[in-house]
Formats: structure tokens, C-alpha cells, sequence
């Protein structure tokens, strides 16, 4: 019976032993799930950025593209604003020439000499 109080002073050990190494190895897992959630934290900032700089592009985007639709509309009413001066202004030339047409018939009405050949003055003579 000499040999029992040395076992269990071993068992005493083996066991303050493994306890050591248990809190050891859970300092040690919980320092490298600190400093794995530090990582996942960066990450997580870095997709962050990332996206707010993608919302940016994005939106400068939308913002060009709208610029693009209000320039072209702003196209299409100045072509439309183009396209009624040059039909008025292509009635008023009608218009003209209407007139001078008209004054041209009048003028050869009064005229004595219209019906003789312009090319020839002494023809009528």
C-alpha cells in the first residue's frame, strides 16, 4: 500500500498538467478566433469600400446617362425649332417668289414691248 499515495501524487500531476495545458491550448484558440474575426472584420471593411466605391461609379454613371438623354432631347427640340424656321422660311421664299412672279405678269401686262422677241429689240420696229 506504499505505492498509492505515489499514484495518486502522479494522478495529482498528470492531471494540474493536462489543466495547464487546457487553459493553454483555449488561450491560445481563443487569441486565433480573435485574431481569425479581426480578418473576417477587414475583409468585411474592405468589400465595404469596395462596394460604396462601386455605388459611387454607379451613380456617376446614371448621372452621365441622364445627361446624355437631356443633351439629345435638347437636340431634338433645337432640329424641331431648326426644322419650322427653314419651313417658314421656305413658305416666305414661295411667297416671293409668288409675288415676283405675279409682278413679272403685271409688268409684261403694261409692258407694250412683252410680247416681242427680248433678244431682238428692232424686231418690233
Amino acid at each position: 500500500m506504499e505505492t498509492a499515495p505515489w499514484v495518486w501524487v502522479v494522478v495529482a500531476i498528470v492531471v494540474l498538467v493536462l489543466i495547464v495545458l487546457l487553459l493553454a491550448t483555449g488561450r491560445r484558440r481563443k487569441a486565433m478566433q480573435q485574431k481569425r474575426e479581426e480578418a473576417h472584420r477587414e475583409k468585411a471593411a474592405e468589400i465595404r469600400r469596395e462596394a460604396e466605391n462601386m455605388e459611387l461609379d454607379a451613380r456617376e454613371r446614371e448621372a452621365k446617362a441622364a445627361r446624355a438623354r437631356a443633351d439629345a432631347e435638347q437636340a431634338q427640340v433645337n432640329a424641331a425649332r431648326l426644322k419650322q424656321e427653314a419651313d417658314q422660311t421656305s413658305r416666305e421664299a414661295q411667297s416671293l417668289r409668288s409675288d415676283i412672279d405675279s409682278r413679272t405678269r403685271k409688268a409684261d401686262e403694261v409692258d407694250p414691248d412683252a410680247g416681242r422677241d427680248r433678244d431682238n429689240p428692232r424686231s418690233g420696229i
